[in-house]
């Protein structure tokens, strides 16, 4: 579609870009270019300063420095894009960020789970050094339309009501597990919804 920024889809932990399938297939129908990699998160051991690097050099690649563009993160993705946001200069060319079913502000699931070698998963345990360390740079995100996705009953960012931005929009979804937050069709019917606004 003309005149319509592309889309960054960036997975969770333990998914791959196919997590998307459904939103992916919607988008292809719709004619919107979008652009979802898989990123190696070597069971939770890369951490997501890694990750997110290995993210901008994609986007470089694919879109340059000046294509503005909106950025959908799942999970451990919406924290990727975040960083990538507020670190990367991601704020000069991101006009739209969702976040679906993403850490924020941290998960009791990863609490447990040692640093080393699992660096990914404990950035993610709830007041973590990197949460905290992003936390200081959310202003960037006061010019962006931010819409955070969530839902009650997550077991995987756990307590589910705590899975948003504290700025922008939040949603909740009335799913019952963490992945049919973008694979559920009401679910994502509500996602696509937002995107094409």
């Amino acid at each position: 579609m003309e005149n319509r920024n592309p889309i960054i889809l960036i997975h969770g932990l333990w998914n791959t870009s196919s997590i998307f399938s459904f939103i992916t297939s919607k988008l292809d129908e719709l004619g919107v270019d979008y652009f979802a990699p898989t990123l190696n998160h070597s069971f939770g051991m890369t951490s997501i300063v890694e990750l997110t690097n290995l993210m901008d050099q994609l986007i470089l690649e694919k879109y340059g420095l000046q294509q503005e563009i909106d950025v959908l993160g799942f999970s451990m993705g919406g924290i990727i894009g975040r960083y990538w946001i507020n670190k990367f200069n991601g704020y000069k060319r991101t006009k739209r960020f969702i976040t679906i079913g993403s850490p924020h502000n941290g998960t009791l699931a990863s609490q447990l789970v040692p640093k080393y070698p699992f660096r990914g998963i404990s950035e993610m345990k709830i007041n973590s050094s990197l949460l905290r360390d992003l936390a200081k740079y959310d202003y960037f995100l006061n010019d962006i339309e931010c819409i955070s996705f969530f839902t009650f009953w997550d077991l995987m960012v756990f307590p589910g009501w705590r899975a948003h931005l504290n700025v922008g929009e939040k949603i909740s979804l009335k799913i019952l597990k963490h992945r049919n937050l973008v694979r559920n069709p009401a679910a994502v019917e509500r996602i696509l919804e937002r995107i094409m606004m």
